[in-house]
């Protein structure tokens, strides 16, 4: 057993099982819902309050996390989704369907953040525990589909009950090496005054929310976008699982980079490049180089603005209110996401993707003002990612 304490093992069960369950519990949910009978509107409807309720808890779980540690509350609520995939299962009606989704995202999303930051607080390097997470993540999207259509649909959530719990055997093993001192000056201490207050850090939640909103934006519409210049469904999921591949390097040698250079030029960075990326799908380049900036730019610069939110965090803010203002990052874009979301089909549907695509670069070229003039500490001596 001692062996198996703060191992590698048990980072790699943590992290490729979470990313794991959540793939195999939402890639297919549109598919399984349509499927007892379900209508479009419906389902939607279902997924956007998974949204809203996240946005509601997401803060209390961040909070929760600061005061009682990130530990505990995890193997809590991963016990609690476990509990939330069983009644998912024999949920059959649309108020039980409903509230099941809705409970199991939200305990999916509200993690999220202290699980990103349990990679940079393990004895090993960010990228060797973090690259489990994409693994996890796309191979779980693939075994969704292999299991709905070669078992059962029902059999998707109870993969999904083992996983998490899977998940939570690893959580059990690790002992993050940097987790804070709780005093009782820290409890007393009014943590939303201490966020809103600090100037840095509301202008970056505007610069994160403006970039993760497109980007959750542009991942919705980038497939329909290939369909709609004649590739076919099958060669568009095979561009987009190629994408996902593309993520893996970045995610690798974090540690060879990620602490070297200034969060202000990583951000621009990841900004300039999706920038790029949205350009060139709002004029009539070949489809050939439309692909190759998807491949550039989709996950690759997701995935490193996910790690220079880490960064950011770690630099602007004291260690004992860090997974508060991450929920709160992660609250700011799920709001951003259903705004930009909504504005998004309005848009196609008036004026198509060319013209969508062409706002969404003019509003990232914003973000991108914005960070240019953006002055924060450079966090080069913070360590993150090298794990030392």
């Amino acid at each position: 057993m001692n062996k198996y304490k703060n191992s590698y093992f048990s980072y790699f069960l943590m992290f490729n099982f979470y990313y794991f369950s959540w793939a195999v519990f939402a890639a297919l949910i549109s598919v399984y819902l349509m499927g007892k009978g379900f209508t479009a509107t419906e389902v939607s409807f279902v997924i956007s309050a998974s949204f809203v309720s996240s946005m509601a808890t997401q803060p209390l779980i961040g909070m929760a996390s600061d005061k009682f540690g990130a530990k505990k509350v995890n193997i809590i609520l991963f016990i609690l989704a476990a509990i939330g995939g069983v009644f998912f299962v024999f949920a059959n009606n649309f108020i039980t369907i409903l509230i099941g989704y809705s409970f199991v995202l939200l305990i999916l999303n509200g993690t999220n953040p202290m699980i990103e930051k349990a990679a940079t607080a393990s004895p090993f390097s960010y990228g060797k525990i973090r690259i489990w997470g994409t693994i996890g993540y796309a191979t779980g999207s693939q075994a969704a589909g292999l299991i709905y259509d070669y078992i059962s649909p029902s059999a998707v959530f109870v993969t999904f009950i083992i996983t998490i719990l899977l998940a939570t055997i690893g959580i059990l093993g690790t002992d993050p090496k940097k987790e804070p001192k709780r005093t009782k000056e820290n409890e007393d201490q009014n943590v939303l005054k201490i966020l809103f207050t600090n100037r840095k850090y509301v202008y970056y939640l505007i610069i994160h929310g403006l970039f993760a909103g497109l980007v959750s934006m542009a991942n919705t519409y980038i497939p329909t976008m290939f369909t709609s210049r004649g590739l076919s469904a099958s060669t568009a999921s095979i561009i987009l699982s190629l994408a996902v591949i593309c993520e893996l390097p970045i995610v690798f040698f974090s540690g060879k980079f990620m602490d070297r250079f200034s969060s202000k030029s990583l951000m621009i960075t990841a900004i300039a490049v999706t920038l790029l990326q949205y350009l060139s799908y709002s004029v009539s380049l070949p489809l050939v180089l439309q692909i190759i900036t998807t491949f550039m730019a989709k996950h690759t610069m997701g995935m490193l603005f996910i790690m220079v939110n880490l960064k950011v965090v770690n630099t602007l803010i004291a260690p004992e209110h860090q997974i508060t203002a991450l929920a709160f990052v992660a609250t700011v874009t799920n709001l951003m996401s259903i705004v930009f979301q909504s504005m998004g089909g309005a848009f196609i549907d008036t004026l198509g993707y060319q013209s969508l695509f062409l706002i969404a670069s003019a509003i990232m070229a914003c973000a991108l003002i914005m960070t240019l003039f953006y002055k924060i500490p450079s966090g080069n001596d913070l360590k993150l990612f090298s794990g030392k």
